[in-house]
């Protein structure tokens, strides 16, 4: 390949980038968002095209190796990756866990075509990468190798790919359906590839993985005719399995089936660049057709729709902050936008945890539910910024899975339709909750309120027998037996919550007594929620900082998981010993110096400040809790501390696992000047913000405005704080008031005012009152 088509080809796709940029103004929130956050360090992003929302992530994939080596490469990506093996259908953004990388596609030119990735050592179709760019909607890189620039856009059900080819070389195309993110031994169940007389490509693989077994299909259509192919198997001692007959090699057949396929499409020489179309179905190859079929126009036009359906979305919220902290909110939108994805098909059909197909009518089904994080705040975040119809669909998706489910649990960790069984509590229940208390509509919150006490019920369940029966998990039966007692007796509340809005009385009041449980694992003594064992007795020996796997805590250790009783923060003060003592035990927290202790075999600690890690989800509140002891300016200090050393516009911009659009929720509330400690009370605790000016469009078309006089460096600190013109006395704002519409004003100033927001009337909520 000569510089010259490098350079012509790098030109060609700036040029089409630029005219695009141009027609939009300086303020455009897509042009703000950076997709390469978070694609080094910890972050575990990808760069690739999807729409909000989108069934197809169509990214390039840089590694696929042993289990043992994918932890960092859990979004098949890393930016610092030198070479790219191929471009796939289906990412996490985000997530702790490797899986999918479903259907890679790669380029070739010239003659010879390797059905091997190859590696360091030895050739293959794996390829050099340049001139990487991104924007939402938008992923172009130049591969160095077969001197090709790749472009990839992606609709709701689509993914489209460009490929500029050298000038007078052939051009082929590597469909490889061996390759998937996550190598576990045995991956590929079962796949096929086959031709159709229309020249559309179908097929379909059945996976081993982190959700087992998993089924996917695609349909595929090229903007140029095929001139030859290959359907090869390369599993060791097997030829074509299932063809007999001579003249049967892999440049006549049409269709093959096994457990390592590839697939080779020729195209000669082109005069103009490649489009390749794809679609994704969890049903079957026709509903793949069908959706291939619902996305019209070629790859300007998707990417057109796409970017226009972005800029709608990111619209949502305008913000007026210097450029670094801009990139950093609106790329942290953009993460929160992608998760739950689009799981129906076009026709509204969808597989569900039964592994069976069922019929969704109009209204569409959604999966990848990481609940365990996203009840924080990327749930109560898309309440606020997404449509109600949306809203109500991710909901009405939880507890159609809990009806096709063979256990009658709603979702843990659902993905593709499968559950994982991966981290603990029913955190379906909180998303509900908060969802059916702020009024969406749309929703049987009824029956949706069934649901919640069928899962909250279900006695095999990580030892809810126990839970019911004692009152506490215990221990020496099952493990991360503190987490769950503390997390169990929050989704609890919020299951109360709703049944007394609802008129269920003995629903609430069984289900308020559970949500006092998390007093049963919390020590007064050491201070410090601990497990204990069936006998009643805490274990023993204890270390507050020790972080083990299948320990007494999930992820996380005393330090983080002892703040967690978001709904009942006074109760827990009272128990620390009033106001001062848990202020005390807060500061311990952020300042303990950790330079003795060595996490490094805890993947997912990271991000630390002192024994807060912001890395990873239980601390995530913490910041705030503050405000519930009468001192917020120490929340107001605390926030710059996290948001200035855990946030950056640069690929190791996150400190931690985006979690499917956790961090950087986070990240939009705080800065912002609010955050939801507590789904289901209907508040959000005040910080201080980070932006001079934001407004969000709301669902209900009101708009909520908020304005940081004053804010700079030095002033750090709130002075005072009106909401439409009128003081503010109080830590709390409520959902009502937001949606209202209107104006929350901030006056910053560079001291600490220790007289606002400090009585015990002005806290946020708790269900145990605070002490005078």
């Amino acid at each position: 390949m000569s510089c010259r088509f490098l350079r012509l080809a790098v030109a060609a796709g700036l040029l089409a980038s630029t005219a695009l940029s141009a027609q939009q103004p300086a303020s455009d929130p897509v042009e703000a968002v950076d997709p390469f956050i978070g694609t080094s360090g910890q972050g575990h992003t990808f760069p690739g095209a999807v729409a909000p929302f989108g069934m197809v992530q169509l990214s390039p994939d840089t590694h696929v190796g042993p289990a043992r080596e994918t932890y960092d490469w859990a979004s098949g990506y890393r930016h610092e990756d030198p070479v790219i093996l191929g471009f796939s259908h289906t990412h996490f953004s985000g997530a702790g866990h490797s899986d999918l990388g479903d259907f890679l596609v790669m380029p070739v030119s010239g003659d010879t075509v390797p059905v091997k990735a190859g590696d360091a050592d030895t050739p293959g179709f794996r390829s050099h990468k340049a001139d990487e760019t991104a924007t939402p909607g938008y992923y172009a890189v130049t591969l160095t190798d077969p001197g090709v620039r790749a472009e990839m856009t992606a609709g709701t059900r689509v993914g489209v790919h460009r490929y500029a080819f050298p000038a007078g070389k052939a051009a082929h195309l590597l469909i490889d359906l061996r390759s998937i993110i996550y190598d576990y031994p045995g991956k590929i169940l079962w796949s096929s590839v086959r031709i159709r007389p229309d020249g559309t490509i179908t097929g379909s693989r059945e996976v081993r993985g982190w959700a087992s077994p998993r089924r996917i299909f695609f349909a595929m259509r090229f903007s140029a005719p095929v001139t030859g192919h290959k359907l090869i198997s390369t599993e060791e001692n097997i030829l074509y399995k299932g063809f007999k007959g001579p003249g049967r090699g892999p440049e006549t057949l049409d269709s093959l089936s096994g457990r390592a396929l590839i697939a080779q499409f020729d195209f000669g020489a082109l005069g103009k660049p490649l489009e390749v179309k794809v679609a994704l179905s969890g049903v079957d190859e026709d509903g793949a057709i069908a959706n291939l079929d619902s996305g019209p126009g070629d790859f300007d036009a998707i990417r057109a729709r796409t970017r226009a359906a972005w800029a709608e979305a990111l619209g949502r919220v305008t913000i007026d902050a210097p450029k670094p902290m801009r990139t950093n909110v609106y790329t942290a939108l953009y993460h929160s936008l992608m998760a739950p994805s689009v799981w129906s098909d076009a026709d509204g059909r969808w597989r569900g945890p039964d592994d069976q197909v069922h019929a969704g009518g109009r209204t569409t089904r959604y999966s990848t539910f990481s609940l365990w994080d996203t009840f924080r705040a990327e749930h109560p975040l898309l309440t606020l910024i997404q449509p109600e119809e949306r809203n109500a669909d991710f909901v009405n998706s939880l507890v159609a899975s809990q009806k096709a489910s063979p256990f009658g649990i709603l979702p843990v960790w659902e993905f593709a339709g499968k559950e994982t069984w991966t981290m603990i509590g029913y955190h379906a229940v909180p998303v509900i909750a908060d969802a059916c208390l702020k009024g969406i509509r749309g929703i049987d919150c009824a029956g949706a309120l069934k649901a919640m006490v069928a899962s909250a019920d279900y006695a095999p369940y990580g030892g809810l027998s126990d839970y019911m029966s004692l009152g506490y998990v215990p221990i020496d039966r099952k493990p991360e037996a503190a987490s769950k007692t503390v997390e169990y007796a929050y989704d609890d509340w919020t299951i109360a919550r709703l049944a007394r809005k609802l008129g269920e009385t003995a629903i609430a009041a069984r289900f308020e007594k559970r949500a006092q449980n998390w007093r049963n694992s919390f020590d007064p003594k050491s201070g410090f929620l601990r497990a204990r064992k069936s006998d009643g007795s805490f274990r023993t020996p204890f270390d507050p900082t020790a972080i083990n796997y299948g320990s007494d805590y999930t992820e996380g250790n005393a330090w983080q998981y002892s703040w967690f009783m978001p709904h009942d923060q006074g109760g827990l003060f009272r128990l620390l010993g009033g106001d001062a003592q848990a202020v005390a035990k807060l500061d311990a927290m952020f300042d303990y110096d950790n330079s003795k202790i060595d996490y490094s075999h805890a993947e997912d600690i990271a991000g630390l400040i002192g024994q807060y890690i912001h890395g990873n989800e239980p601390s995530h509140h913490v910041a705030y809790l503050y405000n519930y002891a009468g001192q917020p300016w120490r929340t107001q200090e605390r926030l710059k501390q996290i948001v200035e050393s855990q946030y950056k516009p640069t690929p190791d911009g996150l400190s931690g696992n985006d979690d499917l659009g956790q961090m950087s929720a986070w990240l939009v509330f705080t800065a912002l000047g609010f955050y939801p400690v507590a789904p289901g009370s209907n508040e959000y605790v005040i910080g201080r913000p980070f932006v001079a000016r934001a407004e969000m469009t709301l669902p209900n078309g009101q708009h909520f405005i908020v304005i940081a006089d004053g804010l700079s460096d030095a002033n750090r600190y709130v002075g005072g704080v009106t909401l439409n013109g009128k003081p503010l006395e109080r830590s709390a704002i409520t959902d009502a008031e937001i949606r209202a519409g209107g104006e929350l004003r901030f006056t910053m100033q560079a001291t600490p005012n220790m007289s606002w927001a400090t009585k015990p009337g002005a806290r946020p909520f708790s269900t145990t009152a605070y002490r005078p």
